[in-house]
Protein backbone atom coordinates (compact mmCIF):
# COMPACT_ATOMS: atom_id res chain seq x y z
CA UNK A 1 0.00 0.00 0.00
CA UNK A 2 2.88 2.36 0.85
CA UNK A 3 4.62 1.62 -2.46
CA UNK A 4 1.45 2.01 -4.54
CA UNK A 5 0.53 5.27 -2.82
CA UNK A 6 4.02 6.71 -3.32
CA UNK A 7 4.23 5.65 -6.98
CA UNK A 8 0.76 6.98 -7.80
CA UNK A 9 1.48 10.33 -6.12
CA UNK A 10 4.82 10.79 -7.88
CA UNK A 11 3.30 9.73 -11.21
CA UNK A 12 0.46 12.22 -10.82
CA UNK A 13 2.83 15.07 -9.93
CA UNK A 14 5.13 14.15 -12.83
CA UNK A 15 2.22 14.10 -15.26
CA UNK A 16 1.05 17.50 -14.03
CA UNK A 17 4.55 18.94 -14.39
CA UNK A 18 4.96 17.54 -17.92
CA UNK A 19 1.59 18.88 -19.07
CA UNK A 20 2.19 22.23 -17.39
CA UNK A 21 5.70 22.54 -18.89
CA UNK A 22 4.61 21.48 -22.35
CA UNK A 23 1.74 23.96 -22.29
CA UNK A 24 3.93 26.81 -21.03
CA UNK A 25 6.76 26.24 -23.52
CA UNK A 26 4.37 25.78 -26.44
CA UNK A 27 2.51 28.95 -25.53
CA UNK A 28 5.72 30.97 -25.16
CA UNK A 29 7.20 29.61 -28.39
CA UNK A 30 4.11 30.36 -30.45
CA UNK A 31 3.64 33.76 -28.87
CA UNK A 32 7.25 34.81 -29.50
CA UNK A 33 7.21 33.59 -33.11
CA UNK A 34 3.97 35.44 -33.76
CA UNK A 35 5.43 38.63 -32.31
CA UNK A 36 8.59 38.14 -34.35
CA UNK A 37 6.54 37.53 -37.46
CA UNK A 38 4.49 40.70 -36.94
CA UNK A 39 7.61 42.79 -36.29
CA UNK A 40 9.45 41.53 -39.38
CA UNK A 41 6.43 41.89 -41.63
CA UNK A 42 5.85 45.42 -40.34
CA UNK A 43 9.51 46.28 -40.93
CA UNK A 44 9.30 44.74 -44.42
CA UNK A 45 6.27 46.83 -45.33
CA UNK A 46 7.88 50.00 -43.94
CA UNK A 47 11.12 49.44 -45.88
CA UNK A 48 9.18 48.57 -49.03
CA UNK A 49 7.12 51.75 -48.72
CA UNK A 50 10.24 53.84 -48.21
CA UNK A 51 11.97 52.17 -51.15
CA UNK A 52 8.98 52.89 -53.34
CA UNK A 53 9.03 56.57 -52.36
CA UNK A 54 12.79 56.76 -53.00
CA UNK A 55 12.52 55.07 -56.33
CA UNK A 56 9.88 57.47 -57.60
CA UNK A 57 12.74 59.89 -58.02
CA UNK A 58 14.45 57.35 -60.26
CA UNK A 59 16.96 56.38 -57.56
CA UNK A 60 18.78 53.12 -58.00
CA UNK A 61 18.28 50.32 -55.43
CA UNK A 62 21.99 49.69 -55.74
CA UNK A 63 22.80 53.24 -54.62
CA UNK A 64 24.93 53.70 -51.55
CA UNK A 65 22.27 55.90 -49.91
CA UNK A 66 19.59 53.22 -50.16
CA UNK A 67 21.95 50.51 -48.97
CA UNK A 68 23.06 52.78 -46.11
CA UNK A 69 19.41 53.19 -45.12
CA UNK A 70 18.97 49.40 -45.12
CA UNK A 71 22.12 49.01 -43.02
CA UNK A 72 20.79 51.48 -40.44
CA UNK A 73 17.42 49.73 -40.25
CA UNK A 74 19.18 46.38 -39.88
CA UNK A 75 21.36 47.65 -37.06
CA UNK A 76 18.44 49.18 -35.16
CA UNK A 77 16.07 46.18 -35.53
CA UNK A 78 18.74 43.50 -35.10
CA UNK A 79 17.80 41.84 -38.39
CA UNK A 80 19.59 40.79 -41.54
CA UNK A 81 18.36 42.40 -44.77
CA UNK A 82 18.96 40.91 -48.19
CA UNK A 83 18.56 42.98 -51.36
CA UNK A 84 18.01 40.86 -54.47
CA UNK A 85 17.31 41.12 -58.12
CA UNK A 86 13.84 40.23 -59.26
CA UNK A 87 15.10 36.73 -60.10
CA UNK A 88 16.41 36.17 -56.56
CA UNK A 89 20.10 36.94 -57.07
CA UNK A 90 21.53 38.55 -53.94
CA UNK A 91 23.62 41.61 -54.56
CA UNK A 92 23.61 43.20 -51.08
CA UNK A 93 23.40 41.93 -47.52
CA UNK A 94 23.58 43.93 -44.29
CA UNK A 95 25.40 41.04 -42.57
CA UNK A 96 29.05 41.13 -43.64
CA UNK A 97 29.49 37.50 -42.60
CA UNK A 98 27.36 36.34 -45.49
CA UNK A 99 29.78 35.45 -48.27
CA UNK A 100 28.63 37.20 -51.46
CA UNK A 101 31.91 36.86 -53.35
CA UNK A 102 30.17 34.15 -55.30
CA UNK A 103 26.73 34.45 -56.74
CA UNK A 104 24.13 33.54 -54.13
CA UNK A 105 20.43 33.19 -54.71
CA UNK A 106 17.48 32.86 -52.44
CA UNK A 107 15.35 29.72 -52.90
CA UNK A 108 12.97 29.79 -55.80
CA UNK A 109 9.95 29.23 -53.59
CA UNK A 110 10.88 32.33 -51.57
CA UNK A 111 11.18 34.43 -54.75
CA UNK A 112 7.77 33.30 -55.95
CA UNK A 113 6.19 33.91 -52.56
CA UNK A 114 7.67 37.43 -52.32
CA UNK A 115 6.50 38.42 -55.82
CA UNK A 116 2.98 37.14 -55.06
CA UNK A 117 2.96 38.87 -51.64
CA UNK A 118 2.57 35.60 -49.78
CA UNK A 119 4.13 34.92 -46.36
CA UNK A 120 6.74 32.23 -45.71
CA UNK A 121 6.11 29.15 -43.62
CA UNK A 122 7.78 29.11 -40.18
CA UNK A 123 11.52 29.04 -39.64
CA UNK A 124 14.06 28.42 -42.38
CA UNK A 125 17.80 28.64 -43.11
CA UNK A 126 17.11 29.58 -46.75
CA UNK A 127 18.68 26.29 -47.79
CA UNK A 128 21.88 26.94 -45.83
CA UNK A 129 22.23 30.64 -46.56
CA UNK A 130 21.82 31.50 -42.85
CA UNK A 131 23.89 29.65 -40.21
CA UNK A 132 20.85 29.38 -37.88
CA UNK A 133 17.14 29.01 -38.34
CA UNK A 134 15.60 32.39 -38.95
CA UNK A 135 12.18 33.82 -39.50
CA UNK A 136 12.20 35.47 -42.95
CA UNK A 137 9.73 37.66 -44.76
CA UNK A 138 10.03 39.01 -48.28
CA UNK A 139 8.47 41.94 -50.11
CA UNK A 140 8.93 43.16 -53.70
CA UNK A 141 10.40 46.61 -54.44
CA UNK A 142 7.99 48.01 -56.99
CA UNK A 143 8.00 51.16 -59.04
CA UNK A 144 5.52 52.55 -61.53
CA UNK A 145 6.61 53.01 -65.17
CA UNK A 146 4.95 53.99 -68.41
CA UNK A 147 4.78 51.09 -70.78
CA UNK A 148 3.91 51.49 -74.48
CA UNK A 149 1.02 49.36 -75.67
CA UNK A 150 -1.12 49.30 -78.83
CA UNK A 151 -3.64 51.33 -76.89
CA UNK A 152 -1.06 53.92 -75.79
CA UNK A 153 1.11 54.53 -72.71
CA UNK A 154 -0.15 52.78 -69.56
CA UNK A 155 1.18 53.03 -66.01
CA UNK A 156 2.14 49.65 -64.65
CA UNK A 157 3.98 48.33 -61.55
CA UNK A 158 7.37 46.88 -62.31
CA UNK A 159 9.38 44.94 -59.68
CA UNK A 160 12.87 46.35 -59.45
CA UNK A 161 14.03 43.81 -56.91
CA UNK A 162 13.20 41.81 -53.79
CA UNK A 163 13.77 42.65 -50.16
CA UNK A 164 14.15 39.89 -47.56
CA UNK A 165 14.31 40.58 -43.83
CA UNK A 166 15.55 37.76 -41.59
CA UNK A 167 15.64 37.56 -37.80
CA UNK A 168 17.81 34.92 -36.16
CA UNK A 169 15.52 32.71 -34.03
CA UNK A 170 18.30 30.70 -32.39
CA UNK A 171 18.08 32.84 -29.25
CA UNK A 172 14.51 31.63 -28.83
CA UNK A 173 15.76 28.06 -28.73
CA UNK A 174 18.55 29.09 -26.34
CA UNK A 175 16.00 30.68 -24.06
CA UNK A 176 13.83 27.59 -24.22
CA UNK A 177 16.80 25.35 -23.43
CA UNK A 178 17.74 27.49 -20.42
CA UNK A 179 14.13 27.58 -19.31
CA UNK A 180 13.92 23.81 -19.76
CA UNK A 181 16.98 23.28 -17.56
CA UNK A 182 15.48 25.49 -14.87
CA UNK A 183 12.15 23.70 -15.24
CA UNK A 184 13.81 20.29 -14.89
CA UNK A 185 15.67 21.39 -11.77
CA UNK A 186 12.46 22.79 -10.30
CA UNK A 187 10.54 19.64 -11.25
CA UNK A 188 13.22 17.47 -9.62
CA UNK A 189 13.01 19.55 -6.44
CA UNK A 190 9.20 19.36 -6.46
CA UNK A 191 9.29 15.58 -6.96
CA UNK A 192 11.85 15.19 -4.17
CA UNK A 193 9.77 17.28 -1.75
CA UNK A 194 6.62 15.45 -2.86
CA UNK A 195 8.31 12.09 -2.28
CA UNK A 196 9.30 13.10 1.26
CA UNK A 197 5.86 14.49 2.14
CA UNK A 198 4.04 11.57 0.51
CA UNK A 199 6.36 9.11 2.26
CA UNK A 200 5.66 10.69 5.65
CA UNK A 201 1.90 10.93 5.15
CA UNK A 202 1.67 7.40 3.74
CA UNK A 203 3.74 6.03 6.60
CA UNK A 204 1.44 7.89 8.99
CA UNK A 205 -1.50 6.12 7.35
CA UNK A 206 0.06 2.67 6.87
CA UNK A 207 1.74 2.29 10.25
CA UNK A 208 -1.50 1.87 12.27
CA UNK A 209 -2.80 -0.52 9.61
CA UNK A 210 0.30 -2.66 10.06
CA UNK A 211 -0.20 -2.52 13.81
CA UNK A 212 -3.81 -3.62 13.35
CA UNK A 213 -2.78 -6.48 11.05
CA UNK A 214 -0.31 -7.65 13.69
CA UNK A 215 -2.98 -7.30 16.39
CA UNK A 216 -5.48 -9.30 14.32
CA UNK A 217 -2.94 -12.11 13.90
CA UNK A 218 -2.26 -12.18 17.64
CA UNK A 219 -5.98 -12.04 18.35
CA UNK A 220 -6.60 -14.93 15.94
CA UNK A 221 -4.00 -17.00 17.81
CA UNK A 222 -5.83 -16.61 21.09
CA UNK A 223 -4.34 -13.44 22.59
CA UNK A 224 -7.70 -11.87 23.42
CA UNK A 225 -6.10 -9.02 25.39
CA UNK A 226 -4.53 -7.58 22.23
CA UNK A 227 -5.51 -3.97 21.56
CA UNK A 228 -4.37 -1.29 19.11
CA UNK A 229 -2.91 1.59 21.10
CA UNK A 230 -1.51 5.04 20.36
CA UNK A 231 -4.23 6.15 17.90
CA UNK A 232 -6.92 7.48 20.20
CA UNK A 233 -6.10 11.08 19.32
CA UNK A 234 -6.36 10.65 15.55
CA UNK A 235 -9.41 12.43 14.18
CA UNK A 236 -9.58 10.46 10.95
CA UNK A 237 -10.79 7.17 9.51
CA UNK A 238 -7.68 5.32 10.73
CA UNK A 239 -8.40 6.38 14.29
CA UNK A 240 -12.03 5.33 13.87
CA UNK A 241 -10.89 1.96 12.50
CA UNK A 242 -8.52 1.43 15.44
CA UNK A 243 -11.30 2.33 17.90
CA UNK A 244 -13.73 0.01 16.09
CA UNK A 245 -11.18 -2.81 16.20
CA UNK A 246 -10.65 -2.30 19.93
CA UNK A 247 -14.42 -2.28 20.51
CA UNK A 248 -14.75 -5.48 18.48
CA UNK A 249 -11.85 -7.09 20.35
CA UNK A 250 -13.36 -6.07 23.70
CA UNK A 251 -16.74 -7.45 22.66
CA UNK A 252 -15.23 -10.75 21.50
CA UNK A 253 -13.13 -10.99 24.65
CA UNK A 254 -16.18 -10.39 26.82
CA UNK A 255 -18.13 -12.92 24.77
CA UNK A 256 -15.38 -15.48 25.20
CA UNK A 257 -15.27 -14.70 28.91
CA UNK A 258 -19.03 -15.17 29.18
CA UNK A 259 -18.81 -18.38 27.18
CA UNK A 260 -16.16 -19.72 29.52
CA UNK A 261 -18.21 -18.71 32.55
CA UNK A 262 -21.29 -20.28 30.96
CA UNK A 263 -19.48 -23.58 30.37
CA UNK A 264 -18.10 -23.49 33.90
CA UNK A 265 -21.54 -22.73 35.36
CA UNK A 266 -23.21 -25.40 33.26
CA UNK A 267 -20.60 -27.92 34.35
CA UNK A 268 -21.10 -26.97 37.99
CA UNK A 269 -24.90 -26.98 37.77
CA UNK A 270 -24.97 -30.34 36.00
CA UNK A 271 -22.37 -31.87 38.28
CA UNK A 272 -24.36 -31.30 41.47
CA UNK A 273 -27.57 -33.25 40.55
CA UNK A 274 -25.60 -35.88 38.64
CA UNK A 275 -23.38 -36.49 41.68
CA UNK A 276 -26.48 -36.75 43.86
CA UNK A 277 -28.20 -39.17 41.45
CA UNK A 278 -25.09 -41.31 41.08
CA UNK A 279 -24.48 -41.38 44.85
CA UNK A 280 -27.98 -42.53 45.77
CA UNK A 281 -28.14 -44.99 42.87
CA UNK A 282 -24.81 -46.54 43.89
CA UNK A 283 -25.97 -46.66 47.50
CA UNK A 284 -29.08 -48.61 46.53
CA UNK A 285 -27.13 -50.98 44.26
CA UNK A 286 -24.36 -51.79 46.74
CA UNK A 287 -26.69 -52.01 49.73
CA UNK A 288 -25.25 -49.01 51.56
CA UNK A 289 -28.75 -47.55 51.75
CA UNK A 290 -31.08 -49.84 53.69
CA UNK A 291 -34.28 -51.02 52.00
CA UNK A 292 -36.34 -48.88 54.36
CA UNK A 293 -34.79 -45.72 52.91
CA UNK A 294 -34.74 -46.81 49.27
CA UNK A 295 -38.03 -45.05 48.48
CA UNK A 296 -36.78 -41.80 49.99
CA UNK A 297 -33.57 -42.12 47.97
CA UNK A 298 -35.54 -42.81 44.78
CA UNK A 299 -37.64 -39.69 45.41
CA UNK A 300 -34.43 -37.66 45.67
CA UNK A 301 -33.15 -39.25 42.45
CA UNK A 302 -36.47 -38.42 40.74
CA UNK A 303 -36.37 -34.80 41.99
CA UNK A 304 -32.79 -34.31 40.80
CA UNK A 305 -33.64 -35.89 37.45
CA UNK A 306 -36.53 -33.48 36.97
CA UNK A 307 -34.22 -30.61 37.94
CA UNK A 308 -31.76 -31.77 35.29
CA UNK A 309 -34.59 -31.93 32.78
CA UNK A 310 -35.69 -28.38 33.65
CA UNK A 311 -32.13 -27.13 33.36
CA UNK A 312 -31.66 -28.70 29.92
CA UNK A 313 -35.03 -27.35 28.81
CA UNK A 314 -34.18 -23.86 30.02
CA UNK A 315 -30.80 -23.93 28.27
CA UNK A 316 -32.42 -25.08 25.03
CA UNK A 317 -35.01 -22.35 25.42
CA UNK A 318 -32.28 -19.78 26.02
CA UNK A 319 -30.34 -20.99 22.98
CA UNK A 320 -33.47 -20.64 20.86
CA UNK A 321 -34.05 -17.09 22.08
CA UNK A 322 -30.45 -16.05 21.39
CA UNK A 323 -30.42 -17.60 17.92
CA UNK A 324 -33.54 -15.75 16.72
CA UNK A 325 -32.56 -13.40 13.91
CA UNK A 326 -35.58 -11.14 14.17
CA UNK A 327 -38.38 -10.37 16.59
CA UNK A 328 -41.63 -12.22 16.10
CA UNK A 329 -44.55 -10.21 14.75
CA UNK A 330 -46.02 -8.05 17.53
CA UNK A 331 -49.75 -7.91 18.18
CA UNK A 332 -52.06 -6.09 20.56
CA UNK A 333 -53.07 -7.91 23.73
CA UNK A 334 -54.17 -7.25 27.31
CA UNK A 335 -51.13 -7.62 29.57
CA UNK A 336 -53.33 -7.50 32.70
CA UNK A 337 -55.22 -10.55 31.45
CA UNK A 338 -51.95 -12.37 30.69
CA UNK A 339 -50.63 -11.54 34.17
CA UNK A 340 -53.78 -12.84 35.94
CA UNK A 341 -53.96 -15.95 33.78
CA UNK A 342 -50.34 -16.77 34.60
CA UNK A 343 -51.06 -16.21 38.31
CA UNK A 344 -53.93 -18.71 38.13
CA UNK A 345 -51.60 -21.33 36.63
CA UNK A 346 -49.44 -20.98 39.74
CA UNK A 347 -52.38 -21.08 42.17
CA UNK A 348 -51.25 -24.33 43.78
CA UNK A 349 -47.85 -22.87 44.68
CA UNK A 350 -49.49 -19.72 46.06
CA UNK A 351 -51.80 -21.82 48.27
CA UNK A 352 -48.90 -24.03 49.35
CA UNK A 353 -46.99 -21.03 50.70
CA UNK A 354 -50.21 -19.43 52.01
CA UNK A 355 -49.48 -16.14 50.25
CA UNK A 356 -51.84 -13.15 50.23
CA UNK A 357 -52.22 -11.81 46.69
CA UNK A 358 -52.82 -8.07 46.23
CA UNK A 359 -53.53 -6.70 42.73
CA UNK A 360 -53.51 -3.09 41.57
CA UNK A 361 -54.61 -3.42 37.94
CA UNK A 362 -56.68 -1.05 35.76
CA UNK A 363 -60.28 -2.27 35.46
CA UNK A 364 -60.42 -1.56 31.71
CA UNK A 365 -57.40 -3.68 30.96
CA UNK A 366 -54.07 -2.59 29.49
CA UNK A 367 -53.52 -3.05 25.75
CA UNK A 368 -49.87 -3.31 24.78
CA UNK A 369 -47.73 -4.38 21.85
CA UNK A 370 -45.77 -7.62 21.98
CA UNK A 371 -45.87 -11.36 21.51
CA UNK A 372 -48.33 -12.89 24.02
CA UNK A 373 -46.52 -16.21 24.46
CA UNK A 374 -43.18 -14.49 25.14
CA UNK A 375 -44.74 -12.06 27.64
CA UNK A 376 -46.54 -15.01 29.30
CA UNK A 377 -43.15 -16.66 29.81
CA UNK A 378 -41.79 -13.42 31.31
CA UNK A 379 -44.72 -13.22 33.73
CA UNK A 380 -44.43 -16.92 34.60
CA UNK A 381 -40.70 -16.74 35.37
CA UNK A 382 -41.10 -13.60 37.50
CA UNK A 383 -44.16 -14.91 39.40
CA UNK A 384 -42.56 -18.33 39.92
CA UNK A 385 -39.40 -16.62 41.22
CA UNK A 386 -41.42 -14.28 43.49
CA UNK A 387 -43.49 -17.16 44.94
CA UNK A 388 -40.43 -19.35 45.44
CA UNK A 389 -38.57 -16.74 47.48
CA UNK A 390 -41.53 -15.28 49.37
CA UNK A 391 -41.69 -15.89 53.08
CA UNK A 392 -44.43 -18.24 54.23
CA UNK A 393 -47.66 -16.31 54.62
CA UNK A 394 -46.22 -13.18 52.98
CA UNK A 395 -47.84 -10.75 50.54
CA UNK A 396 -47.50 -11.03 46.74
CA UNK A 397 -48.36 -7.75 45.01
CA UNK A 398 -49.11 -7.31 41.30
CA UNK A 399 -49.44 -3.86 39.74
CA UNK A 400 -49.58 -2.05 36.40
CA UNK A 401 -48.95 1.67 35.98
CA UNK A 402 -49.34 3.60 32.71
CA UNK A 403 -46.85 6.41 32.10
CA UNK A 404 -45.45 8.15 28.98
CA UNK A 405 -46.80 5.54 26.56
CA UNK A 406 -45.41 2.63 28.57
CA UNK A 407 -47.05 0.04 30.77
CA UNK A 408 -44.94 -0.64 33.88
CA UNK A 409 -45.73 -4.14 35.15
CA UNK A 410 -44.48 -4.78 38.71
CA UNK A 411 -44.33 -7.99 40.80
CA UNK A 412 -43.38 -7.55 44.48
CA UNK A 413 -42.88 -10.18 47.16
CA UNK A 414 -41.90 -10.25 50.83
CA UNK A 415 -38.84 -12.28 51.74
CA UNK A 416 -35.13 -11.88 52.26
CA UNK A 417 -33.54 -8.64 51.07
CA UNK A 418 -31.12 -9.08 48.15
CA UNK A 419 -27.75 -7.40 48.95
CA UNK A 420 -27.10 -4.29 46.79
CA UNK A 421 -23.88 -5.77 45.36
CA UNK A 422 -25.93 -8.68 44.02
CA UNK A 423 -28.63 -6.65 42.27
CA UNK A 424 -26.40 -5.74 39.28
CA UNK A 425 -25.68 -9.43 38.66
CA UNK A 426 -29.10 -10.89 39.25
CA UNK A 427 -29.99 -11.15 35.54
CA UNK A 428 -26.81 -13.03 34.63
CA UNK A 429 -26.84 -16.68 33.65
CA UNK A 430 -26.70 -19.13 36.58
CA UNK A 431 -26.44 -16.30 39.07
CA UNK A 432 -27.87 -16.99 42.53
CA UNK A 433 -28.25 -14.16 44.96
CA UNK A 434 -27.55 -16.30 48.01
CA UNK A 435 -26.40 -19.78 48.87
CA UNK A 436 -29.82 -20.76 50.19
CA UNK A 437 -31.12 -20.85 46.62
CA UNK A 438 -29.13 -24.01 45.96
CA UNK A 439 -31.65 -25.91 48.05
CA UNK A 440 -34.49 -24.79 45.81
CA UNK A 441 -35.37 -26.25 42.42
CA UNK A 442 -34.17 -23.26 40.35
CA UNK A 443 -31.38 -23.44 37.79
CA UNK A 444 -30.39 -19.75 37.67
CA UNK A 445 -31.65 -19.12 34.13
CA UNK A 446 -35.16 -17.77 34.68
CA UNK A 447 -34.27 -14.09 35.15
CA UNK A 448 -31.68 -14.22 32.37
CA UNK A 449 -34.37 -15.54 30.00
CA UNK A 450 -36.71 -12.75 31.12
CA UNK A 451 -34.15 -10.07 30.35
CA UNK A 452 -33.27 -11.70 26.99
CA UNK A 453 -36.92 -11.69 25.91
CA UNK A 454 -37.51 -8.08 26.95
CA UNK A 455 -34.28 -6.90 25.29
CA UNK A 456 -35.47 -8.56 22.10
CA UNK A 457 -38.43 -6.14 22.12
CA UNK A 458 -36.27 -3.17 23.21
CA UNK A 459 -37.97 -3.15 26.60
CA UNK A 460 -36.36 -2.89 30.03
CA UNK A 461 -36.55 -4.57 33.44
CA UNK A 462 -35.37 -3.28 36.81
CA UNK A 463 -35.19 -4.71 40.33
CA UNK A 464 -35.19 -3.15 43.79
CA UNK A 465 -34.83 -4.90 47.14
CA UNK A 466 -34.98 -3.28 50.56
CA UNK A 467 -36.59 -3.87 53.95
CA UNK A 468 -37.49 -7.45 53.05
CA UNK A 469 -39.40 -6.52 49.89
CA UNK A 470 -38.13 -7.27 46.39
CA UNK A 471 -39.84 -5.78 43.32
CA UNK A 472 -39.30 -6.54 39.64
CA UNK A 473 -40.67 -4.02 37.11
CA UNK A 474 -40.64 -4.45 33.33
CA UNK A 475 -42.02 -2.24 30.57
CA UNK A 476 -44.15 -2.82 27.47
CA UNK A 477 -45.20 -0.31 24.83
CA UNK A 478 -48.80 0.82 25.29
CA UNK A 479 -51.15 0.74 22.32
Amino acid sequence: MYRRQLISTLSLISLCLVLLGAGFFSLYYQYHLNELKKTIQQNGRSISTYAREVLTSEADIRSDNFQGFLSAVSSISGTTILLCEADGTIFYATDPELNLTVERRVPEWATEAALSLRTFPGLTTFEGLFPHSSYVTGVPIITERLVATPHGLIKTEVPLGLLFIANDASYVKDFLLNALQLFLLTAAAVLFITMIISSLTTQHMVQPLRAMVSAVHRFAHGDLDTRVTGYAGRNDEIGDLAAAFNDMAESLAQGEKRRSEFVANVSHELKTPMTTIAGFADGILDGTIPPAKERESLEIISSETRRLSRMVRRMLELSRLQSQERVAAQVQFDVAEVLLRTLLSLESKVIERELEVVTDLPEAGVMVWGEPDAVTQVCYNLLDNAIKFSKHGGVLTLGIVLKAGKAYVSIRNQGETIPPEQLSHIFQRFHKADSSRTSKDGVGLGLYIVKTILNTYNENITVTSENGETEFTFTLSEV
